[in-house]
């Protein structure tokens, strides 16, 4: 289950991706399968060759690609979102859902 984004996000996620950009959505999320966890990102793009070599420079498999609909993407979560989301730059996304607060109690 999937909350704490906003239509636009989203729509802008999808645009990119469709564009070929390597986009990030990172949004709450529960799933029993992975406690300990409450998010996620989403690294999507479209050019499965982009986003398999861009997922490749953090040890991420090719085989791990959801391709969901035409939003293929790797899920991030834990430990490896947090890492990514760092060498990204993404600091608004880690400072947004509080993922170094998490890394600390972890």
């Amino acid at each position: 289950m999937a909350f704490g984004i906003k239509r636009e996000e989203l729509n802008a996620w999808k645009a990119a991706v469709s564009n070929g950009e390597v986009a990030l959505l990172t949004h709450y999320w529960l799933d029993d399968r992975f406690p300990g966890c409450k998010t996620v990102t989403k690294a999507g793009c479209a050019d499965i060759g982009r986003l398999t070599e861009w997922g490749r420079q953090y040890g991420l498999r090719p085989e791990w690609i959801d391709h969901k609909e035409q939003f293929p993407h790797f899920d991030l979560f834990g430990e490896r979102e947090y890492e990514i989301l760092k060498a990204e730059g993404r600091h608004d996304l880690i400072r947004r859902f509080k993922l170094e607060e998490r890394q600390e109690k972890a």
